[in-house]
């Protein structure tokens, strides 16, 4: 498989000021390679589950998102990374949990170009940036977030511990607050993922009620 120079850094997703690659460079390579990604595991989702929504109108979005990047990526001469994320992804066994995946993978998108942003001062980069996180904020996240509300708003068969859930609901407002106000660091960004995607972790019944709670959450709160 071959390996991206600094890959470690596209990986990381993160604008690393130590590194002699120029900043705006390092933006470009690592919104890049992160739409490919995003359009390799959505892929290999409609692979496995058949052409199911909302991943099939994703991916073409994601196509869109890597495509119009490209462009800056000729105008400033950076080199475009390698996509090699098909070899690297392993899907869920179930639909729900690749929407749950869906869930944590655009919060996780949202807060990389939070961070890309904090250090490009290009203007038609930033303009792209920010367009392609509106995206992923306004129809994205909202999109696998229904998913996977209406998979448990009709299953009938879940059962709840309310005290224990609301306790753990009540970690994610601090978490959430820190997500819209751009005050998220790496470890929190963790924390919300690994919760994100519970089901992986520790039953699907507390990951739909945590869906939940980002719903009520978004529907009061409209990022400017």
């Amino acid at each position: 498989m071959e390996v991206n120079d600094n890959e470690e850094i596209l990986l990381a997703k993160r604008i690393n000021v130590y590194n002699d690659e120029a900043i705006y460079s390092q933006a470009l390579r690592i919104a890049v390679y992160d739409e490919f990604k995003a359009y390799e595991v959505y892929t290999k989702v409609l692979e496995k589950f058949g052409f199911l929504q909302p991943f099939v109108n994703i991916r073409e979005a994601e196509s869109r998102h890597y495509s119009s990047l490209i462009p800056l990526l000729e105008k400033y001469e950076v080199e475009v990374p390698i996509n090699n994320w098909a070899e690297k992804i392993e899907i869920p066994n179930t639909f729900i949990e690749c929407c749950e995946l869906g869930v944590a993978s655009e919060i996780e998108n949202i807060a990389m170009y939070d961070n890309l942003l904090s250090h490009v001062v290009e203007e038609d980069i930033r303009d792209i940036l920010f367009r392609l996180q509106a995206s992923s904020y306004n129809n994205h996240l909202p999109a696998f977030r229904n998913c996977v509300i209406n998979y448990y708003s009709v299953s009938n068969n879940q059962s709840f511990n309310q005290e224990d859930l609301m306790e753990k609901l009540g970690e994610y407002q601090g978490l959430l607050d820190d997500l819209m106000t751009g005050d998220l660091d790496q470890s929190k960004l963790t924390q919300i993922l690994s919760k994100l995607n519970i089901s992986m972790i520790s039953g699907v019944a507390f990951g739909g009620a945590s869906l939940a709670l980002i719903n009520s959450y978004m529907n009061s709160n409209n990022k400017e």
